[in-house]
């Protein structure tokens, strides 16, 4: 299964989006939102709700718990 790291950065390319673009819609900063897809950081369980409504997938696919959106 695919860790948080790898899920974030493939769920926005799969939506075409550069990290600025996501950043700016979502209202994240770009240097939080770059270590989170490095795995240098782990957001916050409030961040990770946010990200997974605006992706609509479940907080255990983000994680990397299940397969299943």
């Amino acid at each position: 299964m695919l860790k948080l790291p790898e899920r974030l950065l493939l769920l926005r390319q799969e939506r075409s989006l550069s990290q600025k673009g996501l950043v700016k819609e979502m209202g994240l900063a770009l240097n939080t939102y770059v270590r989170y897809e490095r795995g240098e950081r782990e957001p916050t369980a409030s961040v990770l709700v946010q990200i997974a409504d605006f992706y609509n997938v479940s907080l255990d696919y983000l994680v990397g718990r299940t397969d299943e959106r």
